[in-house]
C-alpha cells in the first residue's frame, strides 16, 4: 500500500471517529475514501465497519459522565441494537453483491439528507419531548432502535443520526445524554456487525485497511469527546456532504 494511501486512511479514520462521536455519520468519510482508492464496495463496507469499532470505544469513554444513571435504559436497548445489527449484517451477505453496489448510492443520498436536516429534526424533537414514559413509547423505542440496528448492520452511515432522532422524540433526557446513549448503541451495532463479518465473511475483510482505520478512529473518538463540541457543526456537515456527493458521483459514473 503506498504511503499516501496509508496517510489518507489514517486521516479518514480519525475524521470518522471524531464525527461519529459528535454527529454519527463518520462512515460517509471512510467509505467514500476506500472507494476512491479502488476497493470493492462490499470489501470497503466490511473493513470499514471492523475498523470503526475502536473509535466508538474512546467516544463512549469520553461521554462516560453523560452515561451516569442510564444503566437501565442501556440494559433495555443494547440487546435490541445487537439483534438489529446481526440481522443487518446477515442481510448484507444474503443479498447479491450487485444489489449492494446498486443500493449504496441511495443509502448515501438518504444519509446526506439526514445530515442536512439533522439540526432541524433535533430542534423539532426537543420541543416535543413526551411528558412521561409509557408502554407505547417503549414499544416505539424498541422498534426504532431495532430498525436503526438493521440499517447500521447493513451499511451504517448516519445510523447515529437515526438513533438521536428516535431517542430525542421518545425520551425526556437532554440531547447530550441522548448522544451518549447513541455512542454506546452505535458501537454495539458496529461491534456486532464486525463479529458477524469475521464469522461469515473473513475473506472479505481487508485487515490492513481495518487496522489503519481503527488506529485513526481510536484517536478520533478521543478528540471528538474532548474538543469536538467546539468545532463548527456547519463545517462538519459540509465536509460530510461534499465527500458523500463525490462518492455518489464516483459510483454512478
Amino acid at each position: 500500500m503506498p504511503w499516501y494511501e496509508v496517510i489518507a486512511l489514517l486521516g479518514a479514520g480519525m475524521a470518522a471517529g471524531t464525527i461519529n462521536t459528535i454527529v454519527g455519520s463518520g462512515t460517509l468519510i471512510t467509505f467514500p475514501t476506500l472507494l476512491f482508492f479502488g476497493f470493492p464496495p462490499l470489501v470497503a463496507n466490511v473493513s470499514n465497519t471492523v475498523g470503526l469499532v475502536a473509535g466508538g470505544l474512546t467516544g463512549i469513554y469520553g461521554y462516560r459522565g453523560e452515561l451516569a444513571g442510564q444503566g437501565g435504559t442501556l440494559g433495555r436497548l443494547v440487546p435490541v441494537s445487537l439483534a438489529g445489527a446481526v440481522t443487518g449484517a446477515i442481510l448484507l451477505f444474503r443479498l447479491p453483491e450487485s444489489v449492494f453496489t446498486a443500493i449504496v448510492p441511495v443509502l448515501i443520498g438518504a444519509s446526506l439528507l439526514l445530515v442536512l436536516f439533522g439540526p432541524r429534526l433535533q430542534v423539532w424533537a426537543a420541543a416535543r419531548h413526551p411528558d412521561h414514559d409509557s408502554a407505547g413509547r417503549r414499544v416505539s423505542m424498541t422498534v426504532g432502535v431495532f430498525a436503526a440496528g438493521v440499517y447500521g448492520g447493513y451499511f451504517g452511515a448516519a445510523q447515529g443520526i437515526l438513533l438521536v432522532g428516535i431517542m430525542s422524540i421518545l425520551m425526556t433526557i437532554s440531547l447530550q445524554r441522548v448522544n451518549a446513549l447513541k455512542n454506546v448503541l452505535s458501537t454495539v451495532v458496529n461491534a456486532a456487525s464486525a463479529l458477524t463479518f469475521m464469522l461469515v465473511a473473513w475473506e472479505r475483510i481487508n485487515w490492513q485497511v481495518a487496522a489503519l482505520i481503527a488506529v485513526g478512529a481510536l484517536a478520533g473518538g478521543y478528540v471528538g469527546a474532548r474538543v469536538g463540541r467546539r468545532l463548527s457543526p456547519v463545517l462538519l456537515r459540509g465536509l460530510i456532504v461534499v465527500v458523500g456527493v463525490l462518492a455518489i458521483a464516483k459510483m454512478v459514473a
